[in-house]
């Protein structure tokens, strides 16, 4: 997933988010209503933070989000008064995540055509005060050898084995957060992990979210990309360090 997010477009209502459908239907013929995600912003003296929405807002029409999906149900928008997100999502176990070289282009474009539907409707230019790239990883039971929870020390380096410790069962559920300053302050990377249930078989499994997040040098198309590019290349080696050879070696990884 790549994504933006911008000061509140005051103007921005229901009306503006169905003439953006409309422009973009012929690629993304169905359309959803979402509650609106929660601004954040990463704050460097202590942590992520939610931001107050700002602005003028009709107090009979609530932020919503939109979704505009392909024909595939795997390539959508997202859109709210202060959010632009474009992101790709498995609907069968056997499709493979799409390489970033993909998705940045697509983005680009997406991006490209949302500022000029605001431009054409006067609705301002977004004040960009956020980046962010998700990549989200499935790890099945079985994946590198591990079966239970109790065994995810396999799948990442930060457990320590339950075979290693004296009282304590293996674990019933695990959930791990971690957290990580990206250079000088340039952002911040986050990891979590997590039981998830995966939907086409109802079958448990790991779910390792990697998330960067951080201010681009200005809302000009080339500082967003070039932020992209560097929250991309955390994720990327972030998850090299973060899981395990056994896994790399499961996966075919080589690099």
């Amino acid at each position: 997933m790549l994504g933006v997010q911008f000061v509140p477009l005051e103007r921005f209502s229901s009306l503006y988010g169905g003439l953006f459908w409309q422009e973009v239907r012929s690629d993304y013929p169905a359309a959803e209503s979402k509650p609106a995600l929660e601004p954040v912003v990463e704050d460097f003296g202590g942590k992520a933070i939610t931001m107050p929405q700002v602005g003028i807002q009709l107090l009979t029409e609530p932020d919503i989000r939109y979704w505009f999906i392909d024909s595939s149900s795997t390539q959508l928008i997202q859109i709210q008064r202060d959010r632009f997100i474009r992101n790709w999502r498995k609907v069968r176990t056997d499709q493979l995540y799409p390489h970033y070289d993909t998705l940045r282009p697509r983005f680009e474009h997406d991006w490209r055509r949302f500022c000029e539907f605001l431009e054409r409707q006067h609705l301002g230019v977004p004040d960009i005060n956020q980046c962010e790239v998700t990549y989200v990883n499935q790890i099945p039971p079985g994946a590198g050898g591990w079966e239970g929870f109790g065994a995810a020390h396999k799948v990442v380096t930060v457990l320590t084995p339950s075979e290693a410790r004296g009282y304590l069962p293996a674990p019933e559920t695990i959930h791990l957060n971690h957290r990580y300053l990206m250079g000088q302050k340039q952002g911040r990377l986050h990891i979590t992990l997590q039981p998830a249930i995966r939907r086409e078989d109802a079958k448990e499994m790991l779910q390792l979210t990697l998330t960067a997040r951080g201010w681009p040098a200005s809302s000009a198309p080339a500082d967003v990309l070039a932020w992209f590019d560097m929250g991309h290349e955390w994720i990327v080696k972030a998850f090299a360090d973060f899981t395990t050879p056994n896994m790399h070696d499961a996966w075919g990884r080589t690099s």
